[in-house]
């Protein structure tokens, strides 16, 4: 009797539903879709920038612009492709808008952050880091592929591309990503008690 109840539970909740009824104003959709999303779309503001509270800011906007929306979603369709097209626009904004805040005020000294202190010593570079310096179609593609485990269809829906444009993105930004990789010097720890 448990095995039959276990059978017919999802195994997440189907987000197209989620969507469907949040369509229809059904509160409890819209947080299920804000809890279930949030941590995807986070890492993905997150990885051109790396700032949490850039991150953060944007996700809130992707969230309300989703709001404002949310008719235009097509009952049926996959709802990952549409909600990354809004949430890279929502990038390319934030983007805009900061290169404009930039060009007109001039920054005053702030406080440094305090680096957060790694206990394992790794000489390779952050996750962040070296996505950071892929352009940035090819950081959007390895961003929705890898992090947001969306497939390549879904990516080239949400980018407005083909398959194969994604797939040309995503094997050049291995290709760099495998070359900064090699660039790097990795130190080998020395064996202990082994004479030399």
């Amino acid at each position: 009797m448990q095995s039959d109840a276990n059978a017919t539970a999802p195994a997440s909740p189907d987000m197209e539903y989620l969507m469907m009824q949040y369509q229809r104003a059904e509160p409890a959709a819209a947080t299920a879709l804000v809890e279930l999303l949030s941590p995807q779309l986070t890492r993905f503001f997150a990885s051109k920038w790396g700032s949490r509270t850039d991150a953060d800011d944007m996700l809130q906007d992707v969230w309300l612009r989703i709001h404002r929306v949310r008719h235009t979603y097509r009952e049926g369709e996959p709802l990952l492709p549409w909600v990354y097209a809004i949430a890279r626009r929502v990038r390319v904004d934030s983007y805009r808008k900061r290169q404009r805040i930039e060009s007109r005020e001039q920054r005053v000294e702030s406080l440094p952050e305090i680096p957060a202190h790694n206990t394992e010593s790794s000489n390779l570079p952050s996750f962040e880091d070296l996505v950071a310096a892929l352009p940035e179609s090819q950081r959007d593609v390895l961003t929705m592929l890898k992090v947001a485990g969306l497939s390549i269809e879904d990516v080239a829906r949400a980018t407005s591309s083909t398959v194969g444009a994604v797939k040309q993105k995503a094997h050049r930004a291995y290709d760099r990503l495998r070359n900064m990789l090699d660039q790097e010097p990795i130190e080998q720890p020395a064996c202990k008690g082994v004479a030399q």
